[in-house]
């Protein structure tokens, strides 16, 4: 029988067809595409929002009470497969899928590797209407790749630029505005990069006038390249690609870049990137996943099997030591930790939810599994609502949950249904709140106050 997905995908790619005439409506938007840095507030211009903090500023004060009923979708509009993450500039939506070739049965039967062909898309849609603006397509084979739906990664905008890795390894610069292509690489052709067992998984990071990537490339764990040129300035690192994004961590007028990989927690040089330290940790199946935190001098990597390491830097950030660890209550596996006012927040794989003091591990409280299911792979995607106690989480159901966070409990404040089952991060600007799935992306408008 013809796989299912190859039916239900087939009408989405014809009905995109007529759409590459669209790209003309993006060349004719006013709208102007500031950069990572600059960003306006109510962007969410990358990976877990501006500087990617998991902090978003909705504009108003958001309500506390939720209809009923639920929250009905401003707009719903399909789209193919995947676990890759929204981001928002101004008036236009990005986001990444993949759609199969339409393989016949007699096609499989002969050769089963056929389902793996196919095109990964950039699809860009007018923030207002859903409307599909544009769409960037290219050839992928997910031969070897487990987990083959779709790409991972959430696009990067950054001064009028979109940056996008494909899970494997085609890493494309956009006009963010018209998707016209300004440069691409193919990491694994025109590099030698290795592809991790669960594809390229950690979006692009744009740190002054380079992107940086998590490779993989011989004598390149960590990649730095040109923003205009793709051009690779350093590399760094021998060890292999993980999956988590890498962060600036920043101390008076000092900065590094900090990764954690499947062996090491090592901290950068943003400029050359040289190695300055790093700390042993070799995690089972090669899961380094959790963007990492920096807050009170200290890097806080939260793993599935090892559990939670903190590191402690000096005030040059160059000198680095383990603080403490844990591995009773401190699991996390997909979602970056919340932090306030020295307690931080995480999705335990086994506990749900643990509140915990940064600066040594001292479990607070539990939800006991309450915000989201306790699964294999649990998932819950936490961010703060401005200056509150609150925060905003889509889970591996599909739930938009409201919570309050303190540091004596956890308050529920509101619970949705948006979308089926999902790892892919939302994007949350103003008082919108845009989700997706493998057949659909929408977006929510949040009551106010």
């Amino acid at each position: 029988m013809i796989n299912s997905h190859i039916i239900a995908t087939l009408a989405l790619r014809k009905s995109l067809r007529p759409l590459h005439g669209l790209r003309l409506l993006a060349v004719c938007s006013l709208l102007l595409l500031t950069s990572s840095s600059n960003a306006q507030q109510s962007d969410w211009p990358q990976w877990r929002g501006i500087n990617s903090t998991g902090f978003f500023e909705p504009g108003a004060d958001l309500s506390t009470k939720w209809p009923e009923d639920g929250l009905e979708p401003k707009w719903s509009v399909n789209v193919g497969p995947g676990y890759s993450g929204i981001s928002v500039v101004g008036d236009l939506v990005f986001t990444m899928d993949r759609i199969a070739d339409e393989v016949s049965e007699e096609e499989q039967n002969k050769n089963p590797d056929a389902l793996l062909d196919g095109v990964e898309r950039i699809l860009c849609f007018d923030r207002n209407s859903g409307k599909l603006v544009w769409h960037h397509d290219y050839r992928s084979n997910y031969k070897g790749l487990d987990y083959n739906k779709g790409p991972r990664t959430t696009p990067t905008i950054h001064a009028g630029r979109l940056y996008a890795l494909g899970a494997m390894g085609h890493l494309h610069c956009l006009d963010a505005r018209t998707g016209t292509q300004i440069w691409a690489r193919d990491l694994i052709k025109d590099s030698g990069a290795k592809l991790p067992t669960w594809g390229f998984a950690a979006s692009p990071l744009v740190v002054d006038d380079k992107l940086i990537i998590h490779a993989g490339i011989p004598g390149g764990c960590y990649c730095a390249l040109n923003l205009k040129t793709g051009k690779e300035i350093w590399r760094a690192g021998d060890d292999p690609a993980g999956y988590g994004v890498p962060i600036v961590a920043k101390s008076g007028d000092h900065r590094i870049l900090v990764g954690w990989t499947p062996e090491h927690i090592i901290g950068m040089d943003i400029e050359t990137g040289k190695v300055h330290w790093q700390i042993p940790y070799e995690v089972t199946y090669g899961v380094s996943i959790a963007t990492p935190i920096f807050q009170e001098g200290h890097v806080l990597v939260c793993g599935y099997w090892h559990g939670t390491k903190s590191i402690q830097l000096d005030s040059t950030l160059t000198q680095a030591n383990l603080a403490w660890e844990e591995n009773m209550y401190l699991r996390g596996l997909m979602a970056q930790p919340l932090y306030k006012g020295g307690h931080a927040f995480l999705l335990d794989k086994q506990h749900g939810v643990v509140c915990f003091e940064l600066k040594n591990g001292e479990v607070k409280w539990t939800d006991k599994n309450s915000l989201t299911p306790r699964g294999r792979n649990p998932q819950l995607n936490l961010v703060w609502i401005g200056k509150t106690n609150r925060a905003l989480g889509l889970n591996s159901e599909g739930e938009l949950l409201q919570v309050e966070l303190t540091e004596e409990k956890f308050t529920e404040l509101g619970r949705a249904k948006l979308v089926d089952f999902t790892w892919a991060h939302p994007a949350f600007s103003g008082n919108q709140v845009f989700a997706r799935d493998d057949s659909k992306i929408i977006c929510i408008d949040l009551p106010l106050e």
